[in-house]
């Protein structure tokens, strides 16, 4: 599973990150965390408010940061 977490750097991305890596080691999935802070690379993922959360391609968050538990139940959705 490829994990982009989409921002400049800004506390809310470095929020998200946290939480993001949080919620992969408690659900022991194998993961690969990028971090993507180029604005045309954002944009091209639709993005306009960051930070946002890519998962394998798909855009399932951003303009906000959830919790660890948010995260959580995201992943698990998609790891089946």
């Amino acid at each position: 599973m490829l994990i982009k977490i989409l921002g400049p750097g800004c506390r809310n991305c470095v929020t998200l990150e946290r939480v993001t890596r949080e919620a992969v080691a408690d659900l022991g999935i194998d993961a690969e965390l990028e971090k993507v802070t180029d604005y045309a690379a954002i944009v091209g993922y639709g993005v306009m408010s960051t930070p946002g959360l890519v998962v394998d391609g798909e855009v399932v968050l951003y303009g906000r940061v959830p919790t660890a538990a948010h995260v959580r139940e995201i992943l698990a959705s998609l790891t089946g």
